[in-house]
Protein backbone atom coordinates (compact mmCIF):
# COMPACT_ATOMS: atom_id res chain seq x y z
CA UNK A 1 0.00 0.00 0.00
CA UNK A 2 2.76 2.59 0.40
CA UNK A 3 2.41 2.59 -3.71
CA UNK A 4 -0.90 3.80 -3.51
CA UNK A 5 -0.46 6.21 -0.54
CA UNK A 6 2.98 8.01 -2.83
CA UNK A 7 0.35 8.44 -5.30
CA UNK A 8 -2.61 9.20 -4.05
CA UNK A 9 -0.46 11.98 -1.52
CA UNK A 10 1.43 13.25 -5.42
CA UNK A 11 -2.22 13.93 -6.59
CA UNK A 12 -3.00 15.75 -3.83
CA UNK A 13 0.35 17.98 -3.27
CA UNK A 14 -0.25 18.75 -6.81
CA UNK A 15 -3.64 19.87 -6.85
CA UNK A 16 -2.85 21.96 -3.63
CA UNK A 17 0.04 23.24 -5.54
CA UNK A 18 -1.94 24.45 -8.55
CA UNK A 19 -4.64 25.59 -6.93
CA UNK A 20 -2.29 28.09 -4.56
CA UNK A 21 0.06 28.73 -7.55
CA UNK A 22 -3.51 30.22 -9.29
CA UNK A 23 -5.04 32.18 -6.12
CA UNK A 24 -1.60 33.47 -5.23
CA UNK A 25 -1.55 35.04 -9.00
CA UNK A 26 -5.04 37.08 -8.17
CA UNK A 27 -3.84 38.23 -4.84
CA UNK A 28 -0.46 39.57 -5.93
CA UNK A 29 -2.71 41.84 -8.35
CA UNK A 30 -5.37 42.74 -5.63
CA UNK A 31 -2.26 43.55 -3.51
CA UNK A 32 -0.58 45.38 -6.05
CA UNK A 33 -3.52 47.54 -6.43
CA UNK A 34 -3.21 48.67 -2.99
CA UNK A 35 -0.15 49.64 -3.02
CA UNK A 36 -0.22 51.29 -6.30
CA UNK A 37 -3.15 53.55 -4.31
CA UNK A 38 -0.98 54.59 -1.54
CA UNK A 39 2.17 55.15 -4.04
CA UNK A 40 -0.14 57.38 -5.86
CA UNK A 41 -1.79 59.51 -2.35
CA UNK A 42 1.89 60.07 -1.65
CA UNK A 43 1.79 57.70 1.93
CA UNK A 44 4.23 55.96 0.95
CA UNK A 45 7.50 56.41 -1.60
CA UNK A 46 7.51 53.96 -5.20
CA UNK A 47 10.85 52.77 -3.52
CA UNK A 48 9.24 50.57 -1.65
CA UNK A 49 6.52 49.04 -3.65
CA UNK A 50 8.12 45.87 -3.78
CA UNK A 51 9.02 45.48 -0.02
CA UNK A 52 5.37 46.19 0.77
CA UNK A 53 4.23 44.12 -1.81
CA UNK A 54 5.94 41.59 -0.05
CA UNK A 55 4.73 41.95 3.52
CA UNK A 56 1.08 42.60 1.90
CA UNK A 57 1.34 39.67 0.76
CA UNK A 58 2.01 37.36 3.85
CA UNK A 59 -0.60 39.17 5.59
CA UNK A 60 -3.10 37.53 3.01
CA UNK A 61 -1.55 34.19 3.62
CA UNK A 62 -4.22 32.76 6.63
CA UNK A 63 -6.94 33.73 4.05
CA UNK A 64 -5.41 32.24 0.94
CA UNK A 65 -3.93 29.13 1.92
CA UNK A 66 -7.07 27.34 3.55
CA UNK A 67 -8.71 28.13 0.22
CA UNK A 68 -6.08 26.33 -1.79
CA UNK A 69 -5.78 23.42 0.74
CA UNK A 70 -9.39 23.07 0.07
CA UNK A 71 -9.68 23.61 -3.26
CA UNK A 72 -6.34 21.53 -3.96
CA UNK A 73 -8.47 18.39 -2.40
CA UNK A 74 -11.55 18.90 -4.40
CA UNK A 75 -9.88 19.32 -7.20
CA UNK A 76 -7.61 15.78 -6.92
CA UNK A 77 -10.61 13.38 -5.65
CA UNK A 78 -12.95 14.85 -8.08
CA UNK A 79 -10.35 13.63 -10.47
CA UNK A 80 -10.59 10.48 -9.07
CA UNK A 81 -14.31 10.03 -8.65
CA UNK A 82 -14.76 11.44 -12.75
CA UNK A 83 -11.88 8.29 -13.97
CA UNK A 84 -13.49 6.37 -11.67
CA UNK A 85 -10.32 5.34 -9.57
CA UNK A 86 -12.17 5.90 -6.35
CA UNK A 87 -14.60 2.89 -6.84
CA UNK A 88 -11.66 0.38 -7.68
CA UNK A 89 -10.09 1.58 -4.30
CA UNK A 90 -13.39 0.88 -2.48
CA UNK A 91 -13.73 -2.60 -4.09
CA UNK A 92 -10.28 -3.37 -2.20
CA UNK A 93 -11.41 -1.87 1.13
CA UNK A 94 -9.84 1.16 0.60
CA UNK A 95 -12.24 4.44 2.46
CA UNK A 96 -11.58 7.07 4.40
CA UNK A 97 -10.16 5.79 7.22
CA UNK A 98 -7.45 4.32 4.97
CA UNK A 99 -7.42 8.00 2.92
CA UNK A 100 -6.07 9.50 6.37
CA UNK A 101 -2.25 8.16 5.59
CA UNK A 102 -1.81 10.18 2.39
CA UNK A 103 -3.87 12.69 3.53
CA UNK A 104 -2.42 13.79 6.98
CA UNK A 105 0.90 14.43 5.35
CA UNK A 106 -0.54 17.49 3.01
CA UNK A 107 -3.01 18.38 5.70
CA UNK A 108 -1.12 18.99 8.70
CA UNK A 109 1.97 20.89 7.41
CA UNK A 110 -0.70 23.20 5.95
CA UNK A 111 -2.90 23.66 8.52
CA UNK A 112 0.61 24.40 10.89
CA UNK A 113 1.97 26.91 8.26
CA UNK A 114 -1.67 28.57 8.65
CA UNK A 115 -1.39 28.74 12.29
CA UNK A 116 2.26 30.33 12.01
CA UNK A 117 0.60 32.28 9.22
CA UNK A 118 -2.05 33.92 11.54
CA UNK A 119 -0.68 33.81 15.17
CA UNK A 120 3.10 35.05 13.91
CA UNK A 121 3.73 36.07 10.44
CA UNK A 122 0.84 38.36 9.66
CA UNK A 123 0.76 40.67 12.39
CA UNK A 124 4.80 41.03 11.93
CA UNK A 125 4.35 41.66 8.60
CA UNK A 126 1.51 44.40 9.40
CA UNK A 127 3.74 46.11 12.23
CA UNK A 128 6.85 46.05 9.79
CA UNK A 129 4.84 47.13 7.00
CA UNK A 130 3.93 50.33 8.88
CA UNK A 131 7.23 50.79 11.00
CA UNK A 132 8.63 51.11 7.22
CA UNK A 133 5.92 53.78 6.30
CA UNK A 134 6.72 55.33 9.56
CA UNK A 135 10.41 55.46 9.56
CA UNK A 136 10.31 56.69 5.58
CA UNK A 137 8.08 59.55 6.90
CA UNK A 138 10.36 60.57 9.74
CA UNK A 139 12.90 61.56 7.09
CA UNK A 140 11.75 63.46 4.31
CA UNK A 141 15.07 62.83 1.80
CA UNK A 142 13.58 58.99 2.14
CA UNK A 143 9.94 59.59 2.29
CA UNK A 144 8.54 61.10 -0.73
CA UNK A 145 10.45 64.35 -1.75
CA UNK A 146 9.57 63.48 -5.57
CA UNK A 147 10.08 65.21 -8.67
CA UNK A 148 6.67 66.23 -9.92
CA UNK A 149 4.44 64.73 -7.18
CA UNK A 150 2.21 65.71 -4.40
CA UNK A 151 3.34 64.24 -1.00
CA UNK A 152 1.29 64.18 1.81
CA UNK A 153 2.88 65.31 5.32
CA UNK A 154 3.24 63.25 8.10
CA UNK A 155 -0.13 63.61 10.32
CA UNK A 156 -1.93 64.38 7.10
CA UNK A 157 -2.01 68.29 7.45
CA UNK A 158 -0.35 69.46 3.95
CA UNK A 159 0.99 68.38 1.18
CA UNK A 160 4.62 69.21 -0.03
CA UNK A 161 5.33 69.29 -4.16
CA UNK A 162 9.08 69.81 -5.50
CA UNK A 163 9.38 70.30 -9.17
CA UNK A 164 12.83 69.24 -9.44
CA UNK A 165 15.82 68.14 -6.92
CA UNK A 166 19.77 67.62 -7.12
CA UNK A 167 20.52 63.83 -6.90
CA UNK A 168 21.71 64.03 -3.26
CA UNK A 169 18.30 65.40 -1.85
CA UNK A 170 19.62 68.06 -0.66
CA UNK A 171 18.38 71.26 -3.11
CA UNK A 172 15.09 71.41 -3.98
CA UNK A 173 13.58 73.51 -7.05
CA UNK A 174 9.58 75.47 -7.83
CA UNK A 175 8.84 74.15 -4.48
CA UNK A 176 5.49 74.07 -3.02
CA UNK A 177 3.93 73.66 0.41
CA UNK A 178 0.25 73.57 1.38
CA UNK A 179 -0.64 73.03 5.44
CA UNK A 180 -3.37 73.30 7.75
CA UNK A 181 -3.36 74.02 11.34
CA UNK A 182 -6.48 75.36 13.69
CA UNK A 183 -8.95 76.46 10.72
CA UNK A 184 -6.18 77.91 8.56
CA UNK A 185 -4.36 77.27 6.09
CA UNK A 186 -1.02 78.70 5.06
CA UNK A 187 0.53 78.13 1.12
CA UNK A 188 4.43 78.57 0.74
CA UNK A 189 6.05 79.19 -2.68
CA UNK A 190 9.40 78.81 -3.83
CA UNK A 191 11.79 79.16 -6.48
CA UNK A 192 14.70 77.26 -4.54
CA UNK A 193 14.91 75.41 -1.23
CA UNK A 194 17.25 73.43 0.65
CA UNK A 195 17.00 70.74 3.66
CA UNK A 196 18.49 71.39 6.96
CA UNK A 197 18.20 69.80 10.76
CA UNK A 198 18.64 71.77 14.12
CA UNK A 199 19.46 69.08 16.06
CA UNK A 200 18.85 65.27 16.01
CA UNK A 201 14.73 66.19 15.77
CA UNK A 202 13.69 69.49 13.94
CA UNK A 203 14.17 69.65 10.20
CA UNK A 204 13.61 72.83 8.22
CA UNK A 205 13.09 73.51 4.62
CA UNK A 206 14.95 77.01 4.04
CA UNK A 207 13.07 78.31 1.08
CA UNK A 208 14.32 81.57 -0.72
CA UNK A 209 13.03 83.96 -3.22
CA UNK A 210 8.88 83.18 -2.86
CA UNK A 211 5.55 84.18 -1.35
CA UNK A 212 3.45 82.54 1.35
CA UNK A 213 -0.32 82.66 2.12
CA UNK A 214 -1.96 82.84 5.59
CA UNK A 215 -5.65 82.13 5.72
CA UNK A 216 -8.73 80.74 7.22
CA UNK A 217 -9.63 77.80 5.23
CA UNK A 218 -13.20 78.23 3.58
CA UNK A 219 -14.61 81.75 2.47
CA UNK A 220 -16.61 83.00 5.52
CA UNK A 221 -13.96 85.57 6.00
CA UNK A 222 -11.36 87.58 4.04
CA UNK A 223 -8.54 87.12 6.68
CA UNK A 224 -5.73 86.56 4.44
CA UNK A 225 -2.32 87.80 4.39
CA UNK A 226 0.06 87.58 1.59
CA UNK A 227 3.94 88.09 2.53
CA UNK A 228 7.10 87.68 0.22
CA UNK A 229 9.94 87.03 1.50
CA UNK A 230 13.76 86.60 0.52
CA UNK A 231 14.41 83.69 2.86
CA UNK A 232 11.93 81.57 5.31
CA UNK A 233 12.26 78.28 7.24
CA UNK A 234 9.67 75.94 6.69
CA UNK A 235 9.67 73.86 9.89
CA UNK A 236 8.87 70.01 9.31
CA UNK A 237 7.13 67.94 11.28
CA UNK A 238 8.96 66.31 14.60
CA UNK A 239 10.25 63.26 14.11
CA UNK A 240 8.10 61.08 17.07
CA UNK A 241 9.31 59.01 19.39
CA UNK A 242 6.63 56.71 18.83
CA UNK A 243 7.48 53.40 17.71
CA UNK A 244 4.89 51.58 19.60
CA UNK A 245 2.59 50.22 17.47
CA UNK A 246 -1.05 50.33 19.28
CA UNK A 247 -3.08 49.17 16.52
CA UNK A 248 -4.78 45.33 17.52
CA UNK A 249 -3.73 43.65 14.37
CA UNK A 250 -0.10 44.18 14.51
CA UNK A 251 0.29 43.25 18.47
CA UNK A 252 1.83 40.23 18.90
CA UNK A 253 -0.18 37.03 19.83
CA UNK A 254 1.79 37.18 23.30
CA UNK A 255 0.54 40.44 24.31
CA UNK A 256 -3.30 39.57 23.05
CA UNK A 257 -2.95 36.97 25.47
CA UNK A 258 -1.89 39.12 28.36
CA UNK A 259 -4.60 42.10 27.01
CA UNK A 260 -7.84 42.42 28.47
CA UNK A 261 -9.93 44.11 25.97
CA UNK A 262 -12.67 43.05 23.76
CA UNK A 263 -10.90 44.21 20.82
CA UNK A 264 -7.77 42.23 21.92
CA UNK A 265 -9.70 38.95 22.40
CA UNK A 266 -11.53 39.35 19.71
CA UNK A 267 -8.13 39.61 17.21
CA UNK A 268 -7.10 36.49 19.51
CA UNK A 269 -9.84 34.18 18.73
CA UNK A 270 -9.76 35.09 15.01
CA UNK A 271 -5.84 34.15 14.50
CA UNK A 272 -6.99 30.70 16.98
CA UNK A 273 -9.50 29.89 14.65
CA UNK A 274 -8.19 30.52 11.06
CA UNK A 275 -5.66 27.15 11.31
CA UNK A 276 -9.03 25.28 12.87
CA UNK A 277 -11.84 26.30 9.83
CA UNK A 278 -8.67 25.20 8.02
CA UNK A 279 -8.60 21.62 9.17
CA UNK A 280 -11.91 21.78 8.93
CA UNK A 281 -12.81 22.79 5.60
CA UNK A 282 -9.88 20.62 4.39
CA UNK A 283 -11.89 17.50 5.91
CA UNK A 284 -15.24 18.55 4.48
CA UNK A 285 -13.48 18.46 0.82
CA UNK A 286 -12.93 14.43 0.82
CA UNK A 287 -16.94 13.88 1.30
CA UNK A 288 -17.93 16.93 -0.81
CA UNK A 289 -15.90 15.58 -3.28
CA UNK A 290 -17.91 12.17 -4.23
CA UNK A 291 -19.59 12.49 -7.57
CA UNK A 292 -20.34 9.99 -10.11
CA UNK A 293 -17.68 8.94 -12.62
CA UNK A 294 -19.33 10.83 -15.36
CA UNK A 295 -20.15 14.15 -13.58
CA UNK A 296 -18.65 17.29 -14.34
CA UNK A 297 -16.10 18.00 -11.03
CA UNK A 298 -16.75 22.25 -11.45
CA UNK A 299 -20.32 21.57 -9.52
CA UNK A 300 -18.28 20.62 -6.15
CA UNK A 301 -15.47 23.41 -6.55
CA UNK A 302 -18.48 26.43 -6.16
CA UNK A 303 -19.79 24.61 -3.24
CA UNK A 304 -16.58 24.05 -1.71
CA UNK A 305 -16.18 27.98 -2.60
CA UNK A 306 -19.16 28.62 -1.60
CA UNK A 307 -18.87 27.18 1.69
CA UNK A 308 -15.20 28.71 2.47
CA UNK A 309 -16.98 32.01 2.14
CA UNK A 310 -20.03 31.02 4.12
CA UNK A 311 -17.16 30.35 6.92
CA UNK A 312 -15.10 33.41 6.59
CA UNK A 313 -18.01 35.64 6.65
CA UNK A 314 -19.07 34.25 10.35
CA UNK A 315 -15.92 34.37 11.47
CA UNK A 316 -15.44 38.10 10.21
CA UNK A 317 -19.84 38.36 11.78
CA UNK A 318 -18.30 36.51 14.80
CA UNK A 319 -15.31 39.22 15.79
CA UNK A 320 -17.91 42.30 15.06
CA UNK A 321 -19.99 40.44 17.69
CA UNK A 322 -16.72 40.17 20.19
CA UNK A 323 -15.56 43.39 19.60
CA UNK A 324 -19.27 45.06 19.83
CA UNK A 325 -20.00 42.89 23.26
CA UNK A 326 -23.10 41.23 21.62
CA UNK A 327 -21.49 37.98 22.57
CA UNK A 328 -19.80 37.18 25.62
CA UNK A 329 -15.35 36.54 25.10
CA UNK A 330 -15.30 33.03 26.87
CA UNK A 331 -17.54 32.09 23.78
CA UNK A 332 -15.55 33.67 21.54
CA UNK A 333 -15.46 32.16 18.11
CA UNK A 334 -15.79 28.00 19.35
CA UNK A 335 -19.69 28.71 18.72
CA UNK A 336 -18.64 28.45 15.01
CA UNK A 337 -15.16 26.19 15.02
CA UNK A 338 -16.46 23.49 17.22
CA UNK A 339 -20.00 22.75 15.21
CA UNK A 340 -17.66 22.66 11.92
CA UNK A 341 -15.27 20.71 12.98
CA UNK A 342 -17.65 18.33 14.41
CA UNK A 343 -19.16 18.40 10.65
CA UNK A 344 -16.36 18.00 8.96
CA UNK A 345 -15.48 14.86 10.86
CA UNK A 346 -18.96 13.37 10.76
CA UNK A 347 -19.31 13.63 7.18
CA UNK A 348 -15.69 12.05 6.68
CA UNK A 349 -16.14 9.09 8.33
CA UNK A 350 -19.70 8.73 7.45
CA UNK A 351 -18.31 8.30 4.15
CA UNK A 352 -16.18 5.87 5.38
CA UNK A 353 -18.10 2.88 3.63
CA UNK A 354 -17.10 3.53 0.02
CA UNK A 355 -18.38 -0.08 -0.95
CA UNK A 356 -22.11 1.18 -0.99
CA UNK A 357 -21.51 3.10 -3.79
CA UNK A 358 -23.51 0.39 -5.70
CA UNK A 359 -24.90 2.67 -8.50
Amino acid sequence: MKTLDKYLMREFLQSVFAALVVLLMVMVGAAFADVLRDIATGRMPAGMMFAQLGLVMIGWMPLILPLALMLGLLLAMSRLYRDAEMPVLASIGVGPRRLLGPLLPVILPMVAVIALCSLWLAPWSDRYAHAMIKEANRNMLIAGLEPGKFIQLPGANGVVYVGDMTADGSRFRRVFIYREKNGRMDVTTSSDGTVWLDGSRARYLRLTDGFEVEGPLGATTLDYRLLQYKANDVKMPDRDNGDVDDRIQSQMTSVLLAAQAREAKAELHWRIAMPLVALALSMLAIPLSRSPPRQARYGRIVTGVVGYLLAVQLMMLGKQWLDSGKIPVSLGLWWLVLPLLMLAFWAYFRDGNLGRLRR
